[in-house]
């Protein structure tokens, strides 16, 4: 099976070629395709070389994974955040995973280094995503591109993109999950705070599962998530 890797970024020219030199060197032989939504700091012009394929679209992550999706060769999907550190044999894990006929997707736990609070947005992040049946793009989401087909990808709305491709996965078969982490950075949280990030992300993932529109959630995570000075918040 080929393994295509799918990378959505939006102004992240000061991260994006030590991520890719990364990616290339923890996932060897699978296929890097940048997917850029607009950027404005020469993040685009900083991939080529790094990867296999440079993607544009407007900037809207949904349909950034999903221009990606569509260049991909591979038969497995990888859906990777630029600002996260992949573990090792990270594809012969998927491999391992994907190996079962009955496995349509798959996904990493996080690690956020540092803070003690970060344990609890890591365990938070785990065992309520297990029963409620969630996952973020940080996890590192892959499945098989004839699955991806299926639930008709990630689907263009205002927030939680990835959690409702996720659901929709879920819905379609079976999903496992690897005890394997990714490290996300804590960028965010360091900008915005660390108690307050965790208590919004609980929030409103509570107030998603009690039915609020995504509209009104969107622009909550607005107000609750995104530092004075981020010049594009990338609604994950």
């Amino acid at each position: 099976m080929q393994i295509s890797i799918i990378v959505p970024v939006s102004n992240e020219a000061p991260l994006i070629r030590r991520f890719l030199a990364q990616l290339r060197e923890r996932a060897p032989g699978a296929e890097i395709i940048v997917a850029d939504g607009g950027s404005t700091d020469g993040t685009a012009d900083l991939a080529p070389g790094f990867c296999d394929r440079l993607v544009e679209s407007q900037r809207d992550r949904a349909r950034q994974m999903n221009a990606g999706a569509n260049a991909a060769r591979g038969d497995i999907l990888w859906f990777v955040h630029a600002d996260v550190e992949l573990p090792s044999q990270s594809l012969d894990e998927i491999m391992r995973i994907m190996e079962d006929s009955n496995v349509v997707g798959g996904y990493f736990r996080i690690r956020l280094p540092g803070a003690l609070i970060y344990r609890l947005t890591d365990n938070l992040a785990h065992y309520a995503g297990m029963l409620l049946r969630m996952r973020c793009g940080d996890h590192g989401i892959f499945c098989r591109r004839t699955a991806f087909v299926d639930v008709g990808g990630f689907p263009t709305v205002p927030l939680m993109e990835d959690v409702e491709f996720f659901r929709r996965l879920h819905r379609y078969g079976r999903v496992v999950h690897s005890k394997k982490r990714i490290v996300v950075s804590p960028r965010r949280y360091e900008a915005i705070g660390a108690a307050r990030l965790t208590f919004a992300y609980g929030f409103i993932a509570t107030l998603y599962i009690f039915g609020v529109p995504l509209s009104v959630l969107a622009r909550m995570h607005q107000y609750m998530c995104c530092a004075a000075h981020e010049p594009e918040p990338s609604p994950a």
